[in-house]
């Protein structure tokens, strides 16, 4: 998950209007930086952060296995849902109050996650904690533009390779917190440790952000096109964490099913919108390009293969292995460390070789996920250290994509459609990650049943690593539909 991503879906409003003066430079723009990356990394870390706290959640409040599956998609849901609305609102009210508001409502979700007593509780508090990181998460690219001007590369140098290891750190931060077990908060205290840094970041935002105006006047919200999105993936996504465990009862093909034209509708109704002159949540005309479409499916496979396999690695390590959370996270830290290395390099190795960065890293990926295929295929038990290297090789080729990815994929549109496409980006990245935690979860409870041996867990990871190869090579293939140099800097 790239930072480049995180822009307002409605960009192509302000990016569309000319600067006819130079970019005021911001007196307290670093402090600022670290106001925005602090809010930027409570998403990142609580987007991946349950994966290793699942077991311990369920065994306090129960729950089944598509229980520890919408502990996740619920988040990416709400988020990828919200993301058409959340940028809109920026423009509308002024970035930094509706970041301020954004984190407000991300930290009151949060301490609600950690008070829950049920595990239905749980659950909504995800969808809200997705809802308002959809509010607050959209004005960062809009802030770091106001602040930096013409000099956002030496922002994006700093942001790029932290947002990169924040990505995968989730899984490890709680393992050491819930394994800390800090005054006998246990799993609980993966949410509440937001409640210091949300706090600190809300104290930073208020007094280094600039209070910008509203960026655009007059803009109305399109609810219903918000309402028919958040329908349609409800729809698709609903059936695909539920159907297997129930069986695949005729509710859920029905919903499958009626998926498609609800999408479709909100497709239609968005191109309506443009014709007619009125203000629509997606900038449609970004479709034309055929280097955009395949953007959309490159983020599609490699953001879902990521965020599936991650969810299936560490159910794996604790269902099937028995590891607690702490020895959990040692087992993938490595995985983190080489996404922080991949980031770092990339942002060298990206101008040189444009497009062919994408490449590298995905050869990269295959692989170290082929070195785990093969251990996962063994008669030996893994332990602790023994995924490291492989997980190592597999983090530094995911890293290399997260920086570049972004200028890559708009690197053939007009200026003026930047903005509303990496907002549409950003929305089916979150989206692709809830898919891939339904799929790839699917797929690993589909071979391995809760409180089975080893032996049936090693097989569903296999599984899911042959699935998560494969998707790899697709997202290799489809890299050669993009533009085979970054967009230049806007």
């Amino acid at each position: 998950m790239t930072v480049i991503l995180d822009t307002p879906a409605d960009e192509a409003q302000t990016a569309a209007a000319p600067q006819t003066a130079e970019p005021r430079t911001f007196p307290h723009r670093w402090l600022g930086l670290v106001a925005i990356l602090s809010a930027t990394l409570l998403n990142l870390l609580d987007a991946s952060i349950v994966n290793v706290a699942a077991p311990a959640i369920r065994s306090e409040l129960g729950g089944t296995a598509a229980t520890l599956q919408w502990l996740s998609a619920g988040y990416t849901l709400a988020l990828a849902i919200g993301l058409l609305t959340g940028g809109r609102l920026g423009d509308m009210f002024g970035r930094k109050k509706v970041l301020m508001v954004g984190l407000v409502g991300f930290l009151a979700a949060s301490l609600a996650c950690g008070a829950a007593g049920t595990i239905e509780v749980l659950l909504a508090a995800r969808v809200v904690q997705g809802v308002f990181a959809a509010v607050m998460v959209p004005q960062c690219f809009g802030l770091i533009r106001d602040m930096f001007g013409r000099e956002m590369g030496k922002a994006y140098a700093l942001f790029g390779p932290a947002i990169g290891l924040a990505t995968i750190a989730g899984p490890v931060v709680a393992g050491v917190l819930v394994d800390a077990n800090l005054a006998g908060t246990g799993w609980r205290s993966i949410f509440l440790i937001n409640l210091p840094l949300g706090a600190a970041a809300i104290v930073l935002s208020a007094k280094v952000l600039p209070a910008g105006a509203p960026a655009v006047k007059g803009l109305k919200l399109d609810l219903g096109g918000a309402l028919l999105a958040a329908a349609g993936m409800c729809l698709l996504l609903v059936p695909l964490v539920e159907g297997r465990e129930l069986g695949w009862p005729v509710w859920s093909i029905a919903m499958l099913v009626a998926s498609v034209p609800v999408l479709g509708l909100f497709a239609w109704t968005q191109a309506r919108r443009a014709r007619s002159g009125r203000t629509a949540l997606v900038e449609l005309s970004v479709f034309k390009k055929r280097s955009y479409t395949s953007g959309i499916a490159f983020v599609v496979v490699f953001f879902g293969a990521i965020t599936g396999f991650s969810l299936a690695v560490g159910l794996f390590l604790q269902l099937g292995l028995g590891f607690g959370p702490l020895q959990a996270s040692l087992a993938m830290a490595a995985w983190a460390v080489g996404a922080f290395v991949g980031s770092g390099s990339s942002a060298a190795l990206a101008p040189k070789l444009g497009r062919g960065i994408l490449h590298v890293g995905l050869a990269t990926m295959a692989a170290g996920l082929a070195v785990v295929w093969i251990q996962f295929g063994a008669d030996t038990l893994p332990g602790t250290w023994a995924l490291s290297p492989a997980f190592g090789i597999f983090g530094i080729g995911m890293g290399m994509i997260f920086v570049p990815l972004f200028g890559i994929i708009t690197g053939d549109l007009e200026d003026h459609e930047v903005g509303s496409a990496s907002g549409l980006l950003e929305s089916f990245q979150q989206g692709a990650a809830a898919l891939g935690v339904a799929g790839l979860g699917t797929v690993f409870f589909g071979q391995f049943a809760i409180g089975a041996g080893p032996a049936e867990a090693m097989h569903a990871a296999q599984l899911v690593t042959g699935l998560t190869v494969l998707l790899t090579v697709v997202a290799f293939l489809v890299a050669f539909g993009l533009p085979k140099q970054a967009k230049a800097e806007h």
